[in-house]
């Protein structure tokens, strides 16, 4: 009967440590999730940068680009308030051309689309920049309604431009469709650019896109990747939805330069953790102006 009474003994503290231990992971990893999502809420880092490019136009001033990508309106860390703020950030650094470089909406499904765009419209109008916007889409924007948020781009004043170029002031532009989806053209788009004078720059939603680049285009600019995201000490980043090369940051490439910035929303999952938000101011202007690398500021 002691035998018994110890046996159910046991079995009771057992099952009270097994039940206690998992609370305690539940909770860990709830705190764990909360310090992720106010992370990727967080205002966005501004990061600055300067390039040269051998084909700048003799005579022409320097220009001031932000680069913005991978808002992911829908998602948990964007909602129009925070899409507010980064708006007002923008405008008071005062730049000269406006880069967004796709995945305007979280998700998948026309629904998405029709619940973000009037949410988008509504704070990207408020974009100012002397030469304007120039905007390509991002894979999650042809897996909702490239369409519907093609119609918002072209009612705000931005230049959408799918395997496509662009005249800019000093630059000429080429922007290309996503190629994740398949709707990445290089041909059609460099074609358009040989027409175009001035110095040769390539806006596409993922950095990949520098494979295919010819040596007329210097400079390319990108996202999709979210620096990661989440990215572990000593082990890195769980995923790349890209060559780790091409992850984050400046990269000088023989004869061209990549910057990839780490978006300003979330994908999937709604958290960051060694991969703030970010977007960057950069100075573009003759070779001899270039500087190596970034740097860090907070708006």
């Amino acid at each position: 009967m002691a035998w018994r009474n110890r046996s159910r003994y046991g079995a009771a503290m057992f099952l009270h440590r097994s039940l206690l231990a998992s609370l305690l992971l539940i909770a860990a990893g709830g705190i764990l999730f909360g310090i992720g999502v106010h992370n990727a809420r967080l205002d966005p880092v501004l990061r600055r940068t300067i390039v040269g490019l051998p084909d700048w136009p003799v005579g022409a001033p320097p220009m001031t680009v932000a680069l913005l990508s991978d808002i992911h309106m829908e998602s948990m860390t964007m909602d129009p308030g925070r899409l507010r703020r980064v708006v007002d950030r923008v405008n008071a650094q005062r730049p000269d051309l406006i880069v967004i470089a796709g995945d305007f909406i979280e998700g998948n499904g026309v629904a998405e689309a029709i619940h973000a765009v009037p949410l988008l419209e509504t704070e990207l109008r408020r974009l100012s920049a002397p030469f304007g916007i120039v905007a390509v889409l991002g894979n999650h924007d042809y897996t909702t309604d490239d369409a519907r948020v093609a119609r918002m781009l072209r009612r705000i004043g931005a230049t959408l431009l799918v395997n496509d170029a662009a005249q800019i002031g000093p630059l000429r532009v080429a922007g290309f469709g996503d190629q994740s989806t398949g709707h990445f053209r290089i041909a059609p788009g460099l074609f358009a650019l040989l027409r175009l004078q001035g110095a040769g720059v390539m806006i596409a939603h993922s950095p990949e896109a520098t494979l295919w680049a010819k040596p007329l285009i210097h400079l390319l600019l990108a996202g999709h990747t979210h620096c990661g995201q989440v990215v572990l000490p000593f082990f890195g980043a769980p995923i790349n939805v890209a060559p780790p090369r091409y992850r984050c940051g400046v990269i000088r490439d023989p004869g061209r330069t990549i910057i990839v910035t780490g978006g300003l929303g979330t994908s999937n999952l709604p958290i960051r953790f060694g991969a703030p938000p970010d977007w960057w101011l950069i100075r573009i202007g003759p070779l001899a102006t270039s500087r190596t690398g970034g740097v860090k500021a907070r708006p």
